[in-house]
């Protein structure tokens, strides 16, 4: 009687596939852990943006001038003039009624692009503007910022068709609006912002002829 020939399982570990087996395991469990991360987290994180969002247009928009919730009701426009990217502005009403507006503005600075929000009245208007992020020089440009210096507040109640285009600059240029010692340049794109700002709204809001934007120098 001829003895059955033994048969041996080769251990999983010495397959030359499990080393990739073990490591797309890993990698499914951590995927799967990070998707649950994401969903448990993302109400908090969206929470928290819709909140900076309200905050950013509680500064720019009189609480008084709307009824409705400008988040909810944005209308995004191109605007090559003003931005590469499509601008997304927020539009308050009053019982349907278009009341004003905010949206985001940018401009080169002395260190980086300055981001302002600006909110405009129906007419065309300024109701606020604020700086929401910049890389200035600390202390030369912190007049720019609302919580050390009211600066930006002389642009309150300013439009198109009480400044003149003209006046749309710096003191040292000509303008009405004070620079800073030794920053020029920070308040020039400041004004230079917002007027294109005040552009924009007369181009999508209004339908006017927009005049030329004033010249800037680029230098201190």
């Amino acid at each position: 009687m001829s003895a059955e020939p033994v048969t041996t399982k080769t251990p999983l570990r010495a397959h030359l596939s499990y080393p990739g087996l073990l490591l797309g395991a890993i990698c499914l469990s951590m995927t799967i852990a990070l998707l649950i991360g994401f969903q448990l987290t993302r109400k908090g994180i969206d929470d928290a943006a819709l909140q900076d969002k309200l905050a950013s247009l509680a500064q720019v928009l009189t609480a008084t001038l709307y009824n409705n919730n400008p988040v909810q009701e944005v209308q995004t426009i191109n605007d090559a003039q003003l931005s590469e990217q499509p601008i997304d502005v927020y539009l308050a009403k009053r019982d349907g009624a278009l009341t004003g507006m905010a949206f985001q503005v940018k401009k080169p600075g002395y260190g980086g692009p300055i981001t302002l929000i600006i909110g405009l009245d129906a007419a065309g208007t300024v109701l606020g503007a604020r700086v929401i992020s910049h890389k200035e020089t600390p202390g030369l440009a912190d007049r720019i910022d609302i919580t050390k210096d009211d600066w930006i507040t002389a642009f309150d109640g300013r439009s198109l068709s009480n400044t003149s285009t003209q006046a749309w600059r710096v003191k040292k240029d000509g303008g009405e609006f004070d620079q800073f010692t030794g920053a020029t340049i920070t308040p020039r794109a400041v004004v230079g912002a917002i007027y294109q700002g005040l552009l924009f709204h007369q181009r999508h809001f209004l339908g006017d002829t927009t005049p030329l934007p004033p010249a800037e120098n680029a230098n201190e």
